[in-house]
Protein backbone atom coordinates (compact mmCIF):
# COMPACT_ATOMS: atom_id res chain seq x y z
CA UNK A 1 0.00 0.00 0.00
CA UNK A 2 3.10 2.22 0.42
CA UNK A 3 3.66 2.94 -3.20
CA UNK A 4 0.18 1.97 -4.63
CA UNK A 5 -1.02 4.95 -6.97
CA UNK A 6 -4.11 6.39 -5.31
CA UNK A 7 -7.79 4.62 -7.39
CA UNK A 8 -8.79 8.16 -7.89
CA UNK A 9 -6.43 9.06 -10.56
CA UNK A 10 -4.24 11.61 -9.12
CA UNK A 11 -0.45 11.46 -9.06
CA UNK A 12 -0.11 11.08 -5.37
CA UNK A 13 -0.11 7.38 -3.60
CA UNK A 14 -3.13 6.26 -1.92
CA UNK A 15 -1.60 7.15 1.53
CA UNK A 16 -0.74 10.34 0.39
CA UNK A 17 -4.01 11.51 -1.11
CA UNK A 18 -7.23 9.27 -0.44
CA UNK A 19 -6.42 7.70 2.79
CA UNK A 20 -6.07 10.44 4.68
CA UNK A 21 -9.72 11.68 3.93
CA UNK A 22 -10.81 7.72 4.71
CA UNK A 23 -8.98 8.50 8.27
CA UNK A 24 -10.35 12.06 8.97
CA UNK A 25 -13.05 13.35 6.69
CA UNK A 26 -12.57 17.01 7.73
CA UNK A 27 -9.27 16.95 5.27
CA UNK A 28 -11.49 16.54 1.80
CA UNK A 29 -11.78 20.46 1.54
CA UNK A 30 -13.75 20.53 -1.59
CA UNK A 31 -16.79 18.22 -3.32
CA UNK A 32 -14.41 17.14 -5.45
CA UNK A 33 -11.81 15.77 -3.35
CA UNK A 34 -14.43 14.08 -1.32
CA UNK A 35 -15.55 12.78 -4.33
CA UNK A 36 -12.79 11.23 -5.07
CA UNK A 37 -11.99 9.87 -1.81
CA UNK A 38 -15.43 8.04 -2.53
CA UNK A 39 -14.03 6.64 -5.06
CA UNK A 40 -11.54 5.59 -3.93
CA UNK A 41 -13.82 4.50 -1.12
CA UNK A 42 -15.21 2.24 -3.35
CA UNK A 43 -12.14 0.57 -4.81
CA UNK A 44 -11.42 -0.62 -1.46
CA UNK A 45 -14.89 -1.54 -0.44
CA UNK A 46 -14.47 0.76 2.29
CA UNK A 47 -18.18 0.71 3.99
CA UNK A 48 -17.17 3.11 7.06
CA UNK A 49 -16.03 5.92 4.86
CA UNK A 50 -18.86 5.15 2.82
CA UNK A 51 -21.40 5.85 5.13
CA UNK A 52 -20.01 8.47 6.78
CA UNK A 53 -19.34 10.48 3.55
CA UNK A 54 -23.25 9.91 2.75
CA UNK A 55 -26.21 12.45 3.92
CA UNK A 56 -27.25 11.03 6.79
CA UNK A 57 -30.53 11.66 5.48
CA UNK A 58 -30.15 8.97 3.01
CA UNK A 59 -28.48 6.21 5.49
CA UNK A 60 -30.73 3.03 5.22
CA UNK A 61 -30.52 -0.22 7.55
CA UNK A 62 -28.55 -1.99 4.46
CA UNK A 63 -27.20 0.65 3.30
CA UNK A 64 -23.56 -0.17 3.80
CA UNK A 65 -24.24 -3.74 3.32
CA UNK A 66 -25.32 -3.01 -0.67
CA UNK A 67 -22.52 -0.83 -1.00
CA UNK A 68 -19.75 -3.15 -0.11
CA UNK A 69 -21.34 -5.97 -1.79
CA UNK A 70 -21.55 -4.01 -4.97
CA UNK A 71 -18.64 -2.33 -4.52
CA UNK A 72 -16.93 -5.93 -4.46
CA UNK A 73 -18.60 -7.80 -6.95
CA UNK A 74 -17.23 -5.37 -9.67
CA UNK A 75 -13.74 -4.26 -10.61
CA UNK A 76 -13.08 -0.68 -10.88
CA UNK A 77 -10.55 0.77 -13.54
CA UNK A 78 -10.48 4.29 -13.06
CA UNK A 79 -12.31 7.75 -12.24
CA UNK A 80 -12.81 10.83 -14.61
CA UNK A 81 -13.81 14.06 -13.49
CA UNK A 82 -15.45 16.10 -15.84
CA UNK A 83 -16.73 19.21 -14.39
CA UNK A 84 -16.81 20.58 -10.92
CA UNK A 85 -19.25 24.05 -9.90
CA UNK A 86 -18.58 25.48 -6.87
CA UNK A 87 -17.80 23.02 -4.17
CA UNK A 88 -14.73 24.71 -2.88
CA UNK A 89 -13.39 24.96 0.70
CA UNK A 90 -15.78 28.35 1.74
CA UNK A 91 -18.98 26.85 0.00
CA UNK A 92 -21.98 24.74 1.07
CA UNK A 93 -22.61 22.70 -1.67
CA UNK A 94 -20.94 21.89 -5.01
CA UNK A 95 -21.42 19.88 -8.07
CA UNK A 96 -18.91 16.92 -9.40
CA UNK A 97 -19.22 15.26 -12.70
CA UNK A 98 -17.31 12.07 -13.10
CA UNK A 99 -17.24 8.88 -14.68
CA UNK A 100 -16.06 5.81 -13.03
CA UNK A 101 -15.18 2.55 -15.49
CA UNK A 102 -15.36 -0.29 -13.89
CA UNK A 103 -16.14 -4.26 -14.82
CA UNK A 104 -18.92 -6.66 -14.30
CA UNK A 105 -19.29 -10.35 -15.62
CA UNK A 106 -16.80 -9.38 -17.96
CA UNK A 107 -18.38 -6.11 -19.61
CA UNK A 108 -16.67 -3.28 -19.71
CA UNK A 109 -19.39 -0.60 -17.89
CA UNK A 110 -19.01 3.37 -17.35
CA UNK A 111 -21.05 4.92 -14.60
CA UNK A 112 -21.66 8.72 -15.62
CA UNK A 113 -22.98 10.98 -12.79
CA UNK A 114 -23.79 14.34 -12.05
CA UNK A 115 -23.60 14.11 -8.08
CA UNK A 116 -24.53 16.68 -5.43
CA UNK A 117 -22.28 17.29 -2.17
CA UNK A 118 -23.34 19.66 0.50
CA UNK A 119 -21.70 20.24 3.72
CA UNK A 120 -22.99 18.53 6.81
CA UNK A 121 -21.41 18.78 10.86
CA UNK A 122 -18.54 20.80 9.31
CA UNK A 123 -17.42 18.55 6.32
CA UNK A 124 -18.32 17.64 2.77
CA UNK A 125 -21.19 14.67 2.15
CA UNK A 126 -22.63 13.66 -0.65
CA UNK A 127 -26.26 14.36 -1.44
CA UNK A 128 -27.76 12.95 -4.18
CA UNK A 129 -27.18 11.74 -8.20
CA UNK A 130 -28.84 14.86 -9.92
Amino acid sequence: MKNENCPCGNDLTYLECCHLVHQDIKKAKTAEQLMRARYSAFVKANGDFLIQSWHSSKHTPTLKHDLVHWAMSVKWIRLEVHETQQGLENDNEGIVSFTAFYMEKFMNRALHETSKFVKENDHWVYLQAI
